[in-house]
């Protein structure tokens, strides 16, 4: 089963997943498949720094896993948020301490979601972020 994402219309989107765990990437992948949204991603906070330091990358949305190597979410949050004010950043995580979670907001993400994340959640922070109407209710295919 997937869930049909086709009535957000992100065929313009440029969506980046920054997370090391390949079944992590594989979920994001078959989530966002049927939305039309462009899917960029890196296993390491050095690689996607260094995209971002490319002032041509289009980015509409950040998915940010905490724990990730060379440079951590937090610390590329903040090198995000240096010329990207307005892009939102999901850190989606396992680290569930008070302390990351204030880390994370401080360093300009604008969620913070535990891991495991489910399809439905996904969908909701696409239309929260992304404010498009869906025409359709939120339906699942074999």
């Amino acid at each position: 089963m997937s869930l049909n994402f086709s009535g957000l219309e992100l065929t313009d989107k440029t969506i980046v997943i920054v997370e090391d765990d390949v079944p992590s990437i594989r979920y994001y992948e078959t989530l966002l498949q049927s939305s039309g949204a462009e899917v960029i991603k890196f296993r390491t906070g050095k690689d996607f720094v260094d995209f971002v330091n490319n002032k041509e990358a289009k980015i509409d949305l950040v998915i940010m896993d905490f724990l990730i190597p060379l440079i951590n979410g937090i610390d590329c949050t903040r090198i995000f948020r240096k010329t990207r004010k307005n892009v939102p950043v999901l850190m989606i995580t396992a680290y569930s301490s008070e302390q990351s979670k204030s880390d994370a907001y401080i360093a300009g993400c604008n969620e913070y979601i535990l891991k495991p994340v489910y399809p439905e959640n996904v969908h909701s922070l696409l239309e929260k972020y992304f404010k498009q109407e869906v025409h359709n209710s939120v339906t699942y295919r074999s």
